[in-house]
Formats: C-alpha cells, sequence, structure tokens
C-alpha cells in the first residue's frame, strides 16, 4: 500500500458503545512511533490513536490471552514467531488481509493462509557487547554461545526470562537450535554456573543493567546483554560528530531471527478503525519508521531503510531459526524446563 486509506471517523465495528473516533493499540513497552508519522494517521484516517503498552511482549501476549472475549484495544501489535502459535490457538485474531500485504516476503507471512495476524517487522536476537568494557579489560568480546560459557566471561551477561521476554524465550530457542533437543539443558547448566543474571524483560536488561546503554548512565554493570542485531544504531542516534563505529557490537554468532506481527483483536471495540490501523501499521509512511524507531527491520521489501541504521547495525547472513510447529510442539516445555534450570 502507498499510502493509508482515509476512513470516515463515524460508527463502530463493537458492541459495548466505544467511541468510534478513537481506535487503541494494544502493544510491548517497546513500540515506538514518530510523532509526524502518527499525526499522519489520525489526520488522513480521522481516528485519534491511543497506544497501551503492557510490559514485555510477553506479558503483553498473556494480557491479551487473558482479556480474550473482553479485548483492551482493537489491534494488538508485538506478537511474534516465539509467541505466535499460542495467540492463533487461543483465538484472539479475526481475520483481516491488510493493505500493502503483497509487498511482504512470502517467508514473513506465516499465516497466509488466514490473515489472522500480518508480518510488520522483523529482527534478530542477539548478544551485544559494550566495546568500552571489552577495550579496557582487554579481552575479547565473545563471537559465539561457546564463548559465552568460558571463564572469561563468567558473570558478564544478563538475559530476559524465557517465561515473561519474547527476546528472552528467542535466545533460548536460539540455544536449542544449536545444540538439539538433548543438548540445550546442558548448555544452560554452564551458562549458570558462569553467572548468567535473569531479569523479567528487555527493557530492565538494556536500560538498567547493560553498561554499554545510554540509558543506564554508567549504572548497569553487565557488558553483555541479549538484545538485538540492530540495537547499535540506537546508541548512535543523536551522537555529533558521529563515531567511526557504534560503541556497542553484536556477537554474530549467537542470533535466532524474529518476526513480529499485528492483528485485529476479536470483539475490538472499534473494528473498523482496527483494520485502518493495521493498514496504517503495513503502509510505507509507518514501515520506514520502524528502524529508527524500535529498531527492527520492517517487513515491506519496498520500505526504505535509513543509512545510519545499516551503517551501524549488523547484518546476520546465518541466523537460528526453528519450524514454527517445532516451538508450538514443545515451548511450554522447554520453558518449565528452562525455569527449573536457571530459575531455581
Amino acid at each position: 500500500m502507498l499510502g493509508m486509506t482515509a476512513l470516515a471517523a463515524c460508527g463502530s465495528g463493537g458492541k459495548d458503545g466505544a467511541d468510534a473516533k478513537t481506535v487503541t493499540l494494544v502493544t510491548h513497552d517497546s513500540f515506538s512511533v514518530s510523532k509526524s508519522v502518527r499525526a499522519a494517521f489520525e489526520k488522513e484516517s480521522g481516528y485519534q490513536l491511543k497506544v497501551l503498552p503492557g510490559g514485555d511482549a510477553g506479558k503483553a501476549v498473556n494480557q491479551a490471552i487473558l482479556s480474550k472475549g473482553n479485548p483492551q484495544g482493537d489491534v494488538f501489535f508485538g506478537i511474534d514467531n516465539t509467541l505466535l502459535s499460542r495467540g492463533l490457538k487461543e483465538g484472539i485474531f479475526s481475520p483481516y488481509r491488510a493493505k500493502g500485504l503483497d509487498s511482504v516476503p512470502a517467508a514473513l507471512q506465516l499465516d497466509k493462509g488466514e490473515h489472522r495476524v500480518t508480518p510488520l517487522d522483523y529482527g534478530d536476537t542477539c548478544v551485544n557487547y559494550d566495546r568500552a568494557y571489552f577495550a579496557k579489560h582487554k579481552i575479547a568480546p565473545p563471537k559465539t554461545f561457546d564463548d559465552l560459557v568460558k571463564p572469561a566471561y563468567k558473570n558478564l551477561l544478563v538475559t530476559e526470562n524465557s517465561a515473561t521476554s519474547s527476546p528472552g524465550l528467542a535466545f533460548q530457542l536460539a540455544t536449542v537450535a544449536k545444540y538439539g533437543a538433548e543438548g540445550w539443558q546442558g548448555y544452560w547448566k554452564k551458562l549458570r554456573a558462569n553467572g548468567v543474571e535473569v531479569v523479567d524483560g528487555w527493557e530492565q536488561a538494556y536500560n538498567e543493567r547493560f553498561s554499554g546503554s545510554a540509558a543506564a548512565k554508567g549504572k548497569g554493570d553487565k557488558p553483555l546483554v541479549v538484545s538485538y542485531a540492530s540495537s547499535p544504531p540506537s546508541e548512535v542516534l543523536g551522537t555529533k560528530p558521529a563515531p567511526k563505529e557504534a560503541p556497542t557490537g553484536i556477537a554474530t554468532g549467537t542470533c535466532f531471527r524474529q518476526i513480529e506481527f499485528g492483528g485485529l483483536l476479536k470483539d475490538a471495540p472499534n473494528e473498523k478503525g482496527g483494520k485502518a490501523l493495521l493498514d496504517f501499521l503495513l503502509s510505507k509512511k509507518f514501515q520506514e519508521d520502524v528502524p529508527l524507531q524500535m529498531y527492527v527491520n520492517p517487513a515491506r521489501k519496498d520500505a526504505k531503510v535509513p543509512a545510519l541504521f545499516t551503517k551501524y547495525g549488523t547484518t546476520i547472513d546465518k541466523p537460528e531459526t526453528l519450524a514454527p510447529e517445532t516451538i508450538t510442539k514443545n515451548r511450554e516445555q522447554w520453558i518449565k524446563q528452562w525455569s527449573s534450570l536457571v530459575l531455581k
């Protein structure tokens, strides 16, 4: 879709008499959109956009499931391929084929037949490292999963809880893909023995515990964190003069591909507005806003990516992956096993 469809702000697709002039996006705490793009949607569609963040992606998905039948809003943004099957099984979405879907590669369309969700962005979950820390201590930064369990990196890594965090679960799934169903638990025993720290979600891990995060203002003491291959550009944005490289780097042998989706919530109070919002989220205007707002790649193949993003970001050629049906079959069991190993 090359532009958003203007809709009259009248009528509601819901049954509860909700304000038809407002459309509500239920999402995670990391959702961000520039003021100008948000204003463009509101002007062209006639709807006021209300954003309702609900913690990390895992928590937000759990809340959407718990509120099934009486959703908190009209559209959910932020369910990814690690959690997708759960949302689909619980039936929290209504089918809708968003405008512009023809511009999204088939490999990202994991619900292509039914269109209960729309792919909106993708990224690679990877271990990020603080360049200054490793330079100061004259230690080579880790590159692979095997490196992370070496004595040189003891007590340096913080990751997110697999049960409550999307990147945390992605990191666990990456170890399953790397070491197999029989070997990943042994790897986590080694990681635990090497002092890995676990926190609830990405915001806490990256913006509070990670020493390389500008948001932590030097208070973080973990030079390794599970984040994204596209996180380094966020540390450069607004820096003058622009550095030759980002202050954070990527351990390229620790990555897992995530695809993030949005969907029209079943029984949405404003179904018509929800459809307009989904069209907006897949429009080039929003898609080209995504890289420097949420530091992930746009789903549309015709969306332009800023030079800052490409210069300081890292392209992962061979991320770890798992088939969605494999995740569906084993996810809950793997999370329980992980929790008993790491959180005890």
